[in-house]
């Protein structure tokens, strides 16, 4: 069982900058794919960002240019820098991991975006 965690959330205007920490359980994290996922209210939830074990990295279309998914294997942390945030990622935030073909979630983190 992973236990994963994740702060950073909160209330920012149009244009400001947040970010986002996960921190996962276990002494394996440098073999874990991270990713973090968010889910507005009446949508469904959605990849945002990936970090593989090996380093590579996806992101939505979305977020191109504005979001930086990084990993700290030392700290166990893996961190969503979220740039010129517009209204539209407003969400609830999920750290997502996957291991030995299993996926674990955290609680997630409300992110609100105000105009």
């Amino acid at each position: 069982q992973v236990r994963v965690v994740e702060s950073g959330g909160g209330l920012v205007q149009a244009g400001g900058s947040l970010r986002l920490s996960c921190t996962a359980s276990g002494s394996a994290f440098s073999i874990y794919d991270m990713g973090w996922y968010r889910q507005a209210p009446g949508k469904q939830r959605e990849l945002v960002a990936s970090v593989s074990n090996g380093g590579r990295i996806n992101y939505a279309d979305s977020v191109k240019g504005r979001f930086t998914i990084s990993r700290d294997n030392a700290q166990n942390t893996v961190y969503l820098q979220m740039n010129s945030l517009k209204p539209e990622d407003t969400a609830v935030y999920y750290c997502n991991v996957k291991f030995l073909f299993n996926n674990y979630w955290g609680q997630g983190t409300q992110v609100t975006v105000s105009s």
